[in-house]
């Protein structure tokens, strides 16, 4: 496997899911928009779920439905991210392994992504994640120096603007839709407001 790109705007949501639950454990399926085959760019995410992770029927409606949205919007999942409700835990769980594996049968070059939660703080110099490949038969630790987020600094800048604006509350992963059906699990709305403090962060007009 090349390189792994992550966005700002699949970052920024990872972050905020976390953030909003901070004493559950919290997943999501990473997506990319960008054609199969070389270099990751993972460019969005959905946030699933922040309670029962384990629970197989909620996780494969899940699957299934965001499955049919990447069809709709020419994306595709590639990946699988997990913040463990310990902190002080970046290791994938029996759960984060089994979806991982699920995604990897579709897509040969899947990456599971961990939270580091005591990372998780502002001003962190390097992004919160350990970042898992496929190989050999297992999954196992991808080296960082593999692992893009371009633009760190502005990326962080844009989370910090979001989290102390609140913006975190305006995030809805698969389980708040399942709560309430209004709720638009695609964050049509978040995803709005991150792009218009990305494009101020990256220079343009």
């Amino acid at each position: 496997m090349g390189e792994v790109e992550l966005s700002c705007l699949a970052y920024a949501k990872m972050f905020l899911h976390a953030s909003q639950f901070p004493r559950c454990s919290v997943n999501g399926l990473l997506l990319s928009s960008s054609p199969a085959g070389g270099d990751v760019c993972i460019t969005d995410c959905v946030p699933l779920l922040h309670s029962h992770l384990s629970l197989a029927p909620i996780t494969q409606l899940a699957l299934t439905q965001v499955d049919v949205w990447c069809a709709q919007t020419q994306q595709r999942i590639v990946g699988y991210y997990q913040a463990n409700a310990c902190v002080s835990d970046s290791s994938p769980t029996p759960c984060a392994l089994k979806i991982a594996e699920k995604i990897f049968e579709q897509c040969n070059n899947a990456v599971l992504l961990m939270i580091d939660g005591e990372k998780m703080f502002p001003g962190c110099r390097v992004p919160p994640i350990v970042m898992y490949e496929r190989k050999d038969a297992r999954w196992a630790l991808k080296d960082k120096h593999t692992i893009m987020l371009r633009q760190w600094e502005e990326t962080c800048s844009v989370v910090n603007q979001l989290f102390s604006s609140g913006d975190q509350e305006l995030l809805v992963d698969f389980d708040s839709h399942l709560d309430d059906i209004t709720k638009d699990w695609t964050n049509p709305k978040l995803n709005a407001k991150i792009m218009e403090l990305v494009a101020p962060a990256n220079g343009n007009v």
